[in-house]
């Protein structure tokens, strides 16, 4: 029991870590800068990356009117000149960005600036394979101005950059089946037995921010159930709470005497089972994900079956 109560504070200690929240100020999203790129799809990127920044973060954002009249004339495109297009704007950050073809590749470059010392904070490098990948990108880089860490440390469910796709293991799926083994501890009923081997099969969908999904598991009898989690991320360290509703054939030992000696049947006493659960996704963005969940099951049968059940597996 002292391991369950560890596993379940360091799952909640998780989860507010999940609640924190981002940079706030104010900051200035400069002009992009491009070379053979259509001024249109250069417009809507930066539109986008502007969009995606309130969403992302308290950070106000300049507007661009007032952005374009600091600039004047000229072209912005160092950090000296973004710098003073800061103090201007008493904006606290500015962005700088660049996008430039290779091949048909689009290489995205941006740099965050502190205005008052002129300092780097952010410099990251994006690919997208294409315009219509332009979209995706500018979500993770305003997740990655607002959280002021690096391009490839955003990566969330929805946000896969193509790039990424074709790469190994690549983040796709959101249809998943898996496997999960480890232990069933009685807390009430099932014969006074110590722990027993458990071993479940998963078929869950993931739809934004829940899994819904099918369980069938070898515990101390057989089980099937239907189950939902609330998924609290969308990273590759996803906590989640959830429950679930099903059947469960518990086996019992039923014991008699016949006058010359004790014998044994066993028999299986099945019952709605309701499940409450926690747990963590690990490599959740990915097409392989590992897991470990903590469930507290109830079977309302004649023997009151009650037990705590703790799996690892792969999704």
């Amino acid at each position: 029991m002292k391991k369950i109560t560890f596993i379940l504070v360091v799952l909640s200690l998780v989860i507010s870590a999940k609640a924190q929240d981002t940079t706030s100020g104010k900051i200035a999203v400069l002009p992009f800068i491009s070379n053979g790129i259509d001024p249109a799809s250069v417009q809507t990127a930066e539109s986008l990356l502007r969009m995606n920044l309130g969403k992302a973060s308290s950070l106000d954002v300049i507007s661009e009117k007032k952005v374009l009249a600091a600039i004047g004339e000229n072209e912005c495109a160092d950090e000296e000149c973004a710098k003073e297009i800061g103090e201007k704007l008493e904006a606290d950050e500015v962005l700088l960005c660049k996008l430039n073809p290779l091949g048909e590749k689009i290489i995205i470059q941006y740099i965050l600036i502190e205005t008052s010392t002129g300092k780097n904070i952010l410099s990251e490098q994006a690919s997208a394979i294409n315009l219509e990948d332009l979209d995706v990108v500018m979500q993770r880089i305003a997740l990655s101005v607002a959280k002021h860490t690096p391009f490839s440390e955003n990566v969330e469910v929805g946000n896969v950059v193509g790039q990424e796709t074709i790469e190994p293991s690549s983040r796709a799926s959101r249809f998943n089946f898996g496997v999960g083994f480890g232990y069933l501890f009685p807390t009430d009923g099932y014969d006074d037995d110590d722990k027993s081997f458990t071993f479940n099969l998963y078929f869950d969908y993931e739809i934004p921010d829940v899994a819904v999904g099918m369980m069938l598991g070898a515990r101390n009898g057989v089980a099937v159930a239907l189950y939902g989690n609330y998924l609290f991320s969308k990273t590759d360290v996803c906590p989640y709470i959830g429950g679930g509703l099903g059947f469960h054939w518990v086996y019992h030992d039923d014991s008699y005497d016949n006058s010359y000696n004790t014998q044994s049947t066993e028999t299986d006493e099945d019952g709605i089972e309701l499940g409450l659960g926690a747990g963590l996704r690990i490599l959740h963005t990915y097409d392989i994900q590992l897991f470990i969940n903590v469930e507290y099951i109830i079977t309302f049968n004649s023997y009151n079956d009650k037990s705590i059940v703790l799996t690892i597996g792969i999704l």
